[in-house]
């Protein structure tokens, strides 16, 4: 009798673990597609937005930040050995659209000649109200402001998708455990096969917020760094543009070159 009971109580184990097995196997990403609701859908395609904006971001900073850096040497070498003003300014106005030091030059060289033009005239207005130093130190202001917010383009995108990413995928984790229950208390079932679809939704939805709150943290934390040292090379070359603009000579050695 006992024997029995002993082969009988094996035999629905070994039934229960293979039902077990086959409900493991059958976790993945399609059974999570499958057991998707409105919610579960929506977690998802914000999640998979908010990758690809990251990923975006991530990859046109990275592009631009490196061709910056790569010409700010080229720009500001080839601007300070011309021995003619003009010909400098010619060579600014041949560099590619988005080269900021480049515009930082030449919004300096262009506040001068305003200025030149607007005392010679008949009027002498802005001379009164603003000296030559003042007015460059304006245009200089203005030019590395412009210039500073182009760099910051998707830093809050990232900033805010690394914030935010893990809670929406924490979102579809609650979602999915409280389908779970729903459906142990309806059925009354809490083997695998019940809560597999509900728990591997959870599990996959936070890795998946995890997966793409990380990259997004990562870069923005890279791209804030790169930035405040261009920024240092912004201030740097606008001292100097205004010394020379402003008194007819640069001032040598007013501030080190930074360099990451």
């Amino acid at each position: 009798m006992f024997l029995q009971t002993s082969a009988t109580t094996d035999a629905a184990a070994a039934v229960g673990g293979n039902t077990n097995a086959e409900a493991m196997k059958a976790m993945g990403f399609s059974h999570l597609i499958q057991n998707f609701d409105w919610l579960s859908w929506i977690v998802f395609v914000t999640l998979v937005v908010m990758s690809f904006l990251s990923w975006y971001f991530i990859v046109s900073n990275a592009i631009r930040n490196a061709m910056v850096r790569g010409r700010a040497d080229k720009v500001i070498d080839g601007f300070w050995g011309n021995s003619s003003t003009q010909d400098a300014i010619r060579e600014l106005e041949a560099q590619p659209k988005g080269e900021p030091f480049s515009k930082i030059a030449l919004d300096a060289a262009s506040a001068v000649a305003h200025h030149q033009q607007t005392t010679t005239g008949t009027t002498g207005r802005l001379a009164e109200s603003l000296s030559r130093s003042e007015f460059i130190d304006r245009a200089l202001r203005q030019a590395v402001s412009r210039e500073s917010l182009r760099l910051e383009g998707g830093l809050t995108l990232l900033a805010t998708v690394g914030s935010s990413a893990p809670f929406v995928g924490l979102l579809g984790t609650v979602w999915g455990i409280y389908h779970s229950l729903i459906g142990i208390a309806a059925t009354g079932n809490a083997s695998m096969n019940a809560v597999a679809g509900p728990v591997g939704e959870s599990l996959i939805m936070t890795a998946f917020g995890l997966f793409t709150a990380i990259p997004a943290v990562l870069a923005y934390n890279f791209f804030n760094r790169s930035n405040r040292l261009t920024y240092a090379r912004f201030d740097e070359f606008a001292h100097d543009l205004h010394d020379f603009f402003a008194t007819g000579s640069r001032v040598e050695g007013a501030a080190p070159t930074l360099k990451s």
